[in-house]
């Protein structure tokens, strides 16, 4: 059992957290191996993103289990964002890949015996419960080979929800992710395609290996004396 401080003098009890759990696309996707953009693949971007979402509660939830609803519809996600489900691997000269081998993402699901309001403004960032909100799964935090997302589903005791969010920034960035949130937002309430779909060819971001001279500017053929 974990324990966090609120502010004042309450306390609040983390209990009933899961084992991490793997979650797979619900069907076979492309099994192959793609090179990340140059955009991408630069020292600067090999790290791990972390997002909070909390959400009040809801009465129109009652009775149903929004945990599994939240599983089942990364689950059909990751159908359409099937490099999430993959690896990372270095190819030559440390150039990044992604071995779409459906391993799967991580899940993890955890209780606490507080109400979401009892945390005030302190779920603003920086959030001090973010590492009970969102945990460090041992050995899932590298670049090289470890699940490229991780999510936790924490449900307060007044039936709000926080949902934190670990994803490896080579494979997203803020829009990217905003994307992925409003596919599985439209997956989870119906909707059997995103209405728009991501696009993997990162090869269109590329560079050339050297410039190609397209136009002559003869303007410019007179010699500089």
């Amino acid at each position: 059992m974990l324990t966090m401080t609120l502010y004042g003098s309450h306390y609040a009890n983390f209990n009933n957290i899961s084992p991490n759990k793997i979650i797979v696309p619900t069907i076979i996707t492309p099994r192959e191996t793609k090179y990340l953009s140059d955009i991408d693949d630069q020292g600067s971007t090999r790290f791990h993103s972390h997002i909070l979402i909390f959400y009040k509660y809801n009465s129109s939830m009652k009775g149903k289990d929004p945990t599994k609803i939240i599983k089942n519809g990364l689950s059909k996600t990751l159908v359409f964002y099937y490099p999430l489900a993959g690896r990372l691997i270095e190819g030559p000269n440390r150039k990044l890949m992604v071995n779409c081998n459906s391993e799967g993402m991580m899940f993890i699901e955890a209780d606490a015996n507080v109400a979401l309001d009892k945390l005030g403004d302190s779920i603003k960032p920086p959030c001090p419960y973010l590492d009970l909100l969102l945990h460090n799964v041992p050995d899932s935090d590298g670049i090289i080979g470890c699940p490229l997302l991780l999510v936790q589903v924490t449900r307060f005791s007044c039936g709000g929800l926080a949902i934190g969010f670990r994803v490896n920034h080579t494979m997203m960035d803020a829009y990217g992710f905003k994307m992925f949130l409003n596919a599985l937002s439209e997956l989870i309430q119906g909707a059997y395609v995103p209405s728009i779909l991501p696009v993997w060819q990162r090869d269109l971001l590329s560079a050339t290996s050297s410039p190609s001279i397209t136009c002559t500017h003869h303007e410019f053929d007179g010699k500089i004396e």
